[in-house]
Order: C-alpha cells, then sequence, then structure tokens
C-alpha cells in the first residue's frame, strides 16, 4: 500500500472519530455471489459502513448481466441516496444509468472497472487500476521469465476491464499468445487450460484473470498434464491456496489490485463528500503490485482474512 494510500485512511479514520453519519450509500457492482474475489471488496464496504456509520447497501447480479446491472443502478437512483459506488465492466450499457444518476445530483465514484469512462460518464473519481497496464507489466514479467507462447484465461467474456488485461499482457509479452474464454466455473477451466495444453506443448505460460476462478485451475491443470514446473503460472488477484503455491515456487506471481481498498474507500470518499464537501481531486490506483515468491508468504494470511 502506498503512502498516499496509508495516509488516506488515516485521514478518513480521524474525520469518523465523531457522531455517527446518517448518509445512505448504494454500491453496484458487476461481482459475482460465487466470486471470492468480490467478497473481499463486500468486506471493504462493510468495513467502511462501520467506520463511518453510514447506511450503506450492497447490490449486485446473480450472474454478468449489463442489463439487471443497470437496472439496479437505475433502482438506486430512485432512492435518491446521498452517494452512489457503482463498477463499470461495460460503458455503453450501464452509461445511460449512470448519467441518470449523476443528473439526479447523486455524487458518484466508479470502482475496480471503468477508469476509462468514469470521467466521461459524470464520476467524482474512480478507484482501482488500470488494467492494460497491470496486463503489460505482466506480459513484461512473464517474458523475462523465459515465457515464449502463452494464453490469457478469460473467465468473464464481454467484461471490458478482462478484455483489457488480456490486450495489454500480448502486448508486454511479445509472443505468441491466444486468449480462451471459459465460463465463470473452475471445473470448466481447469478443463479448458487441460486441453490447450495438451494440444499445444509449445505453451509455457499461463495467465489467468482471478486467482481462485483460473489461477487455482490452472494449478490443477498443468498438474494434471504432468506440466509443474515447466509451466510459468501468474494470475490477477488473489486467494490463500495461489499465494500458498508462489510461495513454493509452483506458480510465478500473483497480481494484487488490492480490492480490499475498492470498497472501502469510495465509500469513505462519499461519507466525507456529504458531511464536509470533501473529495479527492482524482482517481486513487489500488495497484497493481505483483506479488512474487519473496512476498507471498506475508500475504497468504491476510488472504485468508479476506482483506488481501
Amino acid at each position: 500500500m502506498n503512502n498516499f494510500l496509508k495516509s488516506t485512511i488515516a485521514a478518513a479514520a480521524i474525520a469518523f472519530t465523531g457522531p455517527a453519519f446518517a448518509q445512505q450509500i448504494i454500491v453496484v457492482s458487476h461481482g459475482q455471489a460465487n466470486d471470492p474475489f468480490w467478497s473481499v471488496v463486500k468486506n471493504g464496504v462493510d468495513q467502511a459502513a462501520k467506520d463511518s456509520g453510514a447506511e450503506v447497501d450492497y447490490r449486485a447480479p446473480e450472474t454478468f448481466d449489463m442489463v439487471q446491472m443497470s437496472q439496479l443502478i437505475d433502482a438506486a437512483v430512485n432512492q435518491e441516496p446521498d452517494g452512489l459506488v457503482v463498477s463499470i465492466p461495460d460503458a455503453d450499457a450501464l452509461g445511460p444509468s449512470i448519467e441518470r444518476a449523476v443528473q439526479a445530483g447523486i455524487p458518484v465514484i466508479s470502482m475496480n472497472s471503468g477508469s476509462d469512462a468514469s470521467k466521461g460518464l459524470g464520476a467524482l473519481l474512480h478507484v482501482g487500476q488500470d488494467e492494460f497496464t497491470a496486463g503489460k507489466a505482466a506480459g513484461e514479467q512473464l517474458a523475462k521469465d523465459g515465457g515464449k507462447v502463452a494464453i490469457c484465461v478469460n473467465q468473464e467474456v464481454g467484461n471490458v476491464s478482462l478484455d483489457q488485461r488480456c490486450e495489454g499482457f500480448a502486448e508486454g509479452f511479445g509472443g505468441q499468445v491466444e486468449v480462451v474464454p471459459t465460463q465463470n466455473d473452475p471445473a470448466e477451466v481447469q478443463s479448458k487450460i487441460q486441453a490447450a495444453l495438451t494440444s499445444n506443448p509449445d505453451i509455457d505460460t499461463v495467465l489467468g484473470l482471478g486467482a481462485s476462478l483460473v489461477g487455482e485451475p490452472a494449478l490443477k491443470a498443468v498438474e494434471a498434464v504432468g506440466r509443474t514446473g515447466d509451466v510459468k503460472i501468474a494470475t490477477f488477484d488473489l486467494s490463500a491456496t495461489f499465494l500458498e503455491a508462489v510461495a513454493e515456487g509452483k506458480a510465478t506471481f500473483a497480481i494484487d489490485q488490492q480490492q480490499f481498498l475498492q470498497g472501502y474507500l469510495p465509500e469513505t470518499f462519499l461519507a466525507l463528500n456529504s458531511k464536509y464537501g470533501l473529495v479527492p481531486g482524482g482517481n486513487v490506483p489500488s495497484g497493481p503490485n505483483l506479488v512474487t515468491q519473496d512476498k507471498a508468504g506475508q500475504v497468504v494470511e491476510l488472504s485468508a482474512q479476506g482483506i488481501r
């Protein structure tokens, strides 16, 4: 965590030492209930609600469904909350609903996805990482590690942010990259990775776009085809199991975007904005940070606790 984020959280904690807030803040994300990544975001939201005293309602569609998500945003606007937090995986689909919130005078902060579209839709700022840049950094590191032929496994096709990760990865990697689309199902992910490794033995690198849903199945797939230690495996985001594999040298690294902060900071900023009219002057980058073998052991416990 960089010094700016540390000072921001410290300032927020001081500001909230007075009487409890009465604000209502609604969070609408695209995160699915079976994705452990989003449970960490939700933990950040819950902690911010405790620290601020604000009433916070977290909502998400049951599947990756932009129609349903836009309806959730519209319903939130109708409640006239003091602030709205949204992720923006598809600006074309969600833009009209977000602009409706802004036109209604509701302060909006975006998080996780949509950094490139956030300002144009009228949001105050964005909390998250630049996905193309993060993917490029991953590609450059894996190329340095000797990777030549790679697959980028996308478990949420249609999410622009995940597409940007694979695009950035291809540019940074420089070698041959194939995108492997899957559903949000670890068993299917493992099966498709095994099929790819079997059909093309030249594949020496696997990049997952989520630790639990792709990174962990990738470890199982590589083991199943007898190529542990031969195929470099890296993933976006963290899980205790994948971090243990990094610490043991079975995986190369995980990319930490500190999603706890993506849940915590927007709600905190909106509470401060409602009470004092205060808001940061620009986007807040929560990542990326590469968690390599020398760091993985330190992060495992926090990941198991749902913080990292």
